[in-house]
């Protein structure tokens, strides 16, 4: 199977790795990778004791929060999310060529 590729600056071939998933369980919600990522694809949601997503204006059934993927189109594939989260929470994936 082909991936799609790219160049350093160094000409050598790179794979991008784009985010696929963040695992709930295992999230802390402390925010590093929304800092790290420039690109605006993740954000925190609140999730209630059951783990269902809770709105932002029911702060009080809000028992904790997570990061969580919105723009999945915005993933350039650099992983900087994962190397600031102290988890190891992300999945990532090489887009497949077809």
């Amino acid at each position: 199977m082909t991936y799609l590729t790219g160049l350093t600056f160094g000409k050598k071939d790179w794979t991008p790795q784009f985010l696929q998933d963040i695992n709930r369980d295992t999230c802390i919600g402390c925010g590093r990778c929304f800092k790290a990522c420039g690109r605006a694809v993740m954000s925190l949601i609140g999730l209630n004791e059951d783990g269902e997503v809770v709105d932002d204006d029911d702060d009080d059934d809000i028992e904790r929060k997570v990061m969580t993927i919105v723009d999945p189109d915005n993933c350039i594939g650099c992983q900087a999310c994962m190397r600031v989260c102290p988890k190891a929470c992300h999945t990532y994936a090489p887009i497949a060529l077809t």
